[in-house]
């Protein structure tokens, strides 16, 4: 009863920014998850998985379920870590635990955000617990971590390699002689797969884990330069289609994608291609994979390069304020939901413009919270064995994996460091009481 209170409080913390706000927070892309289940509609760009979850708690009546069940997910795989790494978990230091992470760390700014970002930290906690969690853990907690794993792993493409490195990790630190263990953490990456070749297969008539991935990666490439410099070594011989726009390389990432007059959407003519990205993909494929045979050290400097700037960017700014939103969310909105709801978010401080001021004050607290939990990782690292050393390593790998998928694969944004960097003052308070007991002891 007690352990139950005090999740649901741990939750109601966690998703303060959204109580704040008077509305879930919003991203540009959560209208096209919402119109995933309310067109319906299967879209290039986005795995088939996180629309139907924010469906099976709205059900068209109002977005508060689905940022409620955010909140108690996450309160409650904290509250399963507790118990691992410290051996025993007390309704009054979760609560304490969770009031820290919403008010010194990025981890509400997630958990109120309508969009798959919450799951990469929940990935990385779950895959912990399922090998390393023990007998601390029944087996009804873990038949549901494979769930929930699965889940995260499949709602963004990110996620997959995110969670194959930490497996890695896990047999670095000789998981192998624990079968069962590492067949734990296996099975929701197999899930999660196999969600990912179902879904695609049916909705895009492709057996693929990314059907259209390519194209995201070719954007990438040329931005940073080795595929400019492939296509106007290769072009016109080559007679690929982005042989035409040679003198326009490189771009921007997010231009190259989705800007109306880029090459991807607008053709030399003039005329828009309808769903550019998807329509590119065989030729992007075609293209990177040269450019990783041509030039395999450039790439690896860019990606190298990008990660590193990912590292140091986890503000909270690019989720607070409006952009598309009349555009990309109010259509959707309107389309799905009643009056009451519209009326709702058009309420909203974050749709009203005022959010960001109010809330990106907290970014320098969030840095110094994060620097000064490195030295206590390390303490743990250093120190530690088993499960807690464990912890420690797989929480600063999946910081550095995430950086390294998104900023290296992608590009940089603050959202994709803001999502996951609070796992490690988080974990650092973990470590915090047996630091202490370690010094009684003393």
């Amino acid at each position: 009863m007690k352990a139950g209170a005090a999740v649901l409080v741990g939750a109601a913390l966690l998703i303060w920014p959204a109580l704040f706000n008077g509305y879930p927070l919003l991203f540009s892309d959560s209208g096209g998850f919402l119109h995933q289940t309310l067109g319906p509609l299967m879209l290039w760009d986005k795995p088939y998985i996180y629309g139907p979850f924010l469906h099976a708690f709205h059900w068209r009546i109002s977005l508060w379920g689905p940022v409620i069940a955010q909140g108690v997910i996450l309160s409650h795989i904290l509250w399963l870590t507790q118990r691992v790494v410290q051996g025993q978990a007390s309704p009054l230091w979760h609560m304490a635990l969770c009031g820290f992470a919403a008010l010194a760390t990025t981890a509400p700014f997630s958990a109120s955000l309508l969009m798959p970002d919450i799951f990469a930290p929940i990935v990385a906690l779950g895959l912990f617990l399922l090998g390393f969690g023990g007998a601390v853990l029944g087996w009804l907690e873990r038949a549901y971590l494979v769930a929930l794993v699965a889940l995260g792993i499949a709602a963004h493409l990110a996620h997959l390699p995110l969670a194959l490195g930490l497996c890695g990790v896990a047999l670095l630190l000789c998981l192998w002689r624990y079968p069962a263990r590492l067949l734990a953490m296996a099975l929701p990456v197999v899930l999660a797969m196999a969600a990912l070749f179902v879904t695609n297969a049916i909705g895009h008539g492709r057996f693929a884990l990314s059907p259209y991935g390519a194209s995201f990666m070719l954007a990438r490439l040329q931005e940073d330069g080795p595929a400019t410099a492939l296509l106007k070594a290769r072009c016109p011989d080559a007679g690929w289609y982005l042989c035409t726009f040679t003198d326009r390389l490189p771009m921007p990432a997010n231009d190259f994608l989705w800007a109306s007059d880029s090459p991807v959407n607008r053709d030399a003519t003039g005329q828009p291609r309808f769903l550019g990205g998807m329509m590119l993909a065989p030729e992007a494929g075609q293209i990177v994979a040269e450019t990783l045979r041509a030039d395999p050290l450039g790439v690896a400097r860019a990606m190298a390069g990008n990660a590193l700037v990912q590292l140091g960017s986890f503000d909270i700014g690019d989720t607070l304020d409006d952009a598309h939103f009349t555009v990309a969310i109010r259509p959707r909105i309107e389309q799905g939901f009643s009056a009451r709801e519209l009326a709702a978010f058009d309420q909203s401080r974050q749709t009203q413009g005022v959010l960001k001021n109010a809330l990106t004050p907290l970014n320098p607290i969030h840095l110094l919270v994060v620097l000064l939990a490195l030295p206590m990782l390390g303490w743990a690292a250093w120190r530690g064995q088993g499960p807690r050393l464990a912890f420690a390593l797989f929480m600063l790998a999946a910081v550095l994996g995430n950086a390294l998928i998104c900023g290296g694969l992608s590009a940089p944004h603050p959202r994709y460091g803001a999502r996951i960097m609070w796992l490690l003052p988080v974990a650092a308070m973990l470590f915090w009481p047996l630091i202490l007991r370690g010094r009684r002891h003393a």
